[in-house]
């Protein structure tokens, strides 16, 4: 009689459907090779996309931290401007001769030039014209 039993090695994980020694223990083998390739695919992950997307974070973070008076920057809606001041978690951003637009830190995607300090020892002028 053929039941249930026949396919029992098959379901398993065994290639043979006989009964005539199907289930050999392959099965904790495919199990170790399933688990050592989820592994390699969880360190892939981590190095492709955790890892960079954290650097990036730390990046943007130090640079909002760093913004100061004088700094030339675009916000994330693309308006370029100087910074007129800063405060906690607000940029005053100049984008005209008399306009001055309140941004959140957070609205600064990037600092295009930054304000040399006065103290840095360069005092041969603004080289940039």
């Amino acid at each position: 009689m053929t039941g249930i039993s026949s396919f029992l090695p098959l379901l398993l994980g065994g290639t043979e459907a006989s009964g005539t020694g199907g289930a050999t223990g392959g099965g904790g083998t495919q199990l170790v090779t399933m688990l050592v390739t989820f592994g390699l695919i969880i360190v892939v992950f981590y190095f492709l996309v955790i890892r960079p997307q954290n650097r990036k974070q730390k990046e943007a973070k130090k640079m909002l931290s760093n913004i100061r008076r004088g700094d030339k920057v675009v916000t994330i809606g693309g308006e370029h401007g100087l910074v007129d001041s800063v405060k906690d978690d607000v940029v005053i951003i100049k984008v005209d001769e008399n306009v001055k637009i309140k941004f959140s830190k957070s609205a600064v995607s990037q600092v295009l030039e930054r304000k040399e300090d006065p103290g840095s020892g360069d005092s041969s002028g603004d080289s940039k014209e």
